[in-house]
């Protein structure tokens, strides 16, 4: 629990820092001390942890998140041992709390552990291989566009293409008012005036007549064309663990309550039955 708060305190301080730190991590240093906080210890290694243990963390160099997060430990520390001090872990609030946290933490541990029995290997090739299955293919291509605000200006982009005065990239970067790379997309992706003057083209063709859509006038530059293949199964695997874990928890949730006797009432204390899923 010290360690997860940690890191949600320390996560923002460490984006503020300027420049990477000096510090050399070695437990032989000072015997692998960081703090002493009366009389009470804390070492590299609980800070190396907590950093490890929190892959955000990983874009900034550990010499940078020490000094920030030893300050973070010892102010943590410090409250810590004035709570024991003041008695807290015996009152009445802090029991309370702690016993929701407890009936928390058990709830969330036996789900997943029940979910995860779900997740297997094999279960997510069966989806993977049913998505492969159903998929049909589409037609998709890959364009730049060149977006002006006039008609005119459309123009004088396409008057320039034909007597190739400029290539499309350099008009592009001379006139248009917006990323020209739009990628690999279907009919359906673009606004319909659009797709459909890009669909009617071939490879390497420009439009010929400004594009009007409600962003302003389009040339257009189609550069492949192809058909859609389904994702890999590394692509599409986080999404088909997010669906099974959802399948499975509305089975242990309806098996739960098929199993067991439970006794609801309405505001008025009439008994509202319990249906059980057939």
């Amino acid at each position: 629990m010290q360690k997860k708060y940690l890191f949600a305190t320390t996560a923002a301080i460490v984006v503020l820092v300027a420049g990477a730190l000096t510090y050399k991590v070695s437990a032989e240093k000072n015997n692998g001390v960081a703090a002493i906080i009366n009389g009470e210890k804390v070492t590299v290694a609980e800070i190396k942890e907590a950093y490890d243990q929190n892959p955000q963390l990983k874009q900034i160099p550990f010499e940078e998140f020490y000094n920030h997060a030893l300050d973070v430990m010892v102010n943590s520390k410090l409250a810590l041992q004035a709570a024991d001090k003041a008695n807290i872990k015996q009152s009445a609030e802090y029991l309370e709390q702690l016993k929701q946290v407890e009936d928390d933490l058990a709830r969330q541990i036996y789900l997943d552990k029940r979910v995860q029995e779900s997740i297997t290997d094999e279960a997510v090739q069966k989806i993977y291989d049913e998505y492969v299955a159903k998929f049909e293919p589409q037609k998709e291509v890959s364009a730049k566009h060149i977006l002006v605000d006039t008609e005119d200006e459309a123009n004088e982009v396409i008057a320039k293409l034909e007597a190739k005065e400029a290539s499309f990239d350099d008009l592009a970067r001379q006139y248009s008012k917006d990323n020209p790379n739009l990628g690999y997309f279907t009919a359906e992706m673009m606004v319909p005036e659009f797709s459909d003057a890009a669909f009617k083209m071939n490879k390497g063709e420009h439009s010929k007549e400004p594009v009007k859509t409600e962003f302003g006038y389009h040339v257009i530059l189609i550069e492949d064309i192809r058909e859609t293949k389904p994702l890999d199964l590394a692509e599409v695997e986080p999404q088909i663990k997010a669906g099974l874990a959802q399948e499975a928890i509305a089975k242990i949730v309806e098996d739960l309550n098929n199993n067991a006797e439970v006794e609801k009432f309405d505001l008025n204390g009439k008994k509202i039955e319990n249906k059980k899923a057939e």
